[in-house]
């Protein structure tokens, strides 16, 4: 009897485990055979659960918080002070930018200066970043319908992020300026040094230098060049660091992966179309020049020169007779006879 109870004891324990195995190797097949089934069981778990992590997620966001503010207590008043500091000093530049702005553009109207073209700004917001079709792209929520092209130029409040290769009628796809397909050209100030910023999905990007034999320094400020009418000159960049291996990278103002608004600069200038007839100097001065001589006159007038170069025998006339002379002649012949 004691016997019977333990076998059948035995095959109740093993039998719970055999359909343990059984439904784990048929979830299994269905999860092979149809895995967007559990993907939108998934999702559909996440939804509901979403409000429930939300409640249970604020008590410990808010002691986070709290715990964050009483270590952060101690260095505020530091931070304060260089605030302020800051400020200063940032309200002098302010100044002296406006008095400099004002006196360089007296000096362009006496100059008689071209002046800078005007750029249109448009505010975007950045509403999504991807991968493809490069592999770091973002997306803004203005597209043609507010006049934003490929091409064009994107800001933030710090400096240039990239430019728009791709536009919709609402949506733009900007491509950075640290993608590897990215390549602008650059100046380098002081010095006016010219190169082509290149980026290699880094946050770094490269310098190409287009002379060799310039010496950079790191700290020097790297704006757009504006060659190629693209980008206007002068938007702000980064700086100059070295990489460590005797090359130079740029440190970029703007970061991307935190920028939400920016501004898309409307700038188009085509470079001039030249003319259909190289233009003359005497048409630079208003004259008409002298149409060139045909093939036809030209061939015609040559034996004519040659003939014309030959010396003619000239026809002498005769002198006529002086009086005194013709008596002479006369008394002559009287005599001889």
């Amino acid at each position: 009897m004691a016997n019977a109870w333990k076998i059948a004891r035995k095959s109740n324990a093993q039998l719970p485990l055999i359909i343990v195995i059984a439904l784990a190797v048929v979830l299994v097949l269905l999860g092979k055979a149809q895995s967007g089934l559990f993907d939108h069981a998934r999702a559909r778990a996440t939804d509901v659960m979403a409000p429930l992590l939300e409640k249970a997620r604020a008590p410990i966001a808010g002691f986070d918080r709290w715990a964050g503010s009483i270590s952060e207590i101690f260095s505020v008043y530091q931070q304060n002070l260089k605030l302020k500091d800051e400020n200063a000093r940032l309200r002098q530049w302010r100044n002296v930018a406006i008095v400099l702005q004002g006196r360089v553009g007296r000096y362009q109207v006496l100059l008689h200066a071209v002046p800078d073209p005007q750029l249109n700004r448009v505010l975007a917001r950045v509403i999504g970043r991807a991968n493809r079709p490069f592999l770091q792209t973002m997306i803004l929520d203005a597209g043609r319908d507010h006049h934003a092209l490929p091409g064009q130029a994107v800001m933030d409040a710090r400096g240039m992020i990239g430019r728009i290769y791709l536009t919709g009628s609402r949506t733009s796809w900007v491509i950075l300026l640290t993608d590897l397909n990215s390549r602008i050209p650059v100046t380098i100030a002081p010095g006016n040094v010219q190169a082509i910023m290149t980026g290699d999905n880094t946050a770094l990007p490269t310098l190409d230098m287009v002379s060799h034999t310039v010496t950079l320094h790191a700290g020097d400020q790297v704006t757009s060049s504006g060659d190629g009418g693209l980008l206007p000159a002068g938007l702000p960049i980064g700086t100059v660091t070295a990489d460590g291996s005797g090359g130079w990278r740029v440190a970029l103002l703007a970061d991307a992966g935190a920028s939400q608004d920016v501004e898309i600069l409307n700038f188009s200038k085509p470079p001039e179309a030249l003319p259909a007839t190289a233009q003359l100097p005497a048409d630079a001065a208003g004259l008409k020049p002298m149409a060139p001589p045909s093939q036809s006159l030209a061939v015609t007038a040559a034996p004519v020169a040659v003939v014309a170069a030959k010396p003619k025998p000239v026809a002498v006339a005769p002198r006529p007779a002086i009086p005194s002379e013709t008596a002479a002649a006369t008394a002559a012949e009287d005599v001889d006879r």
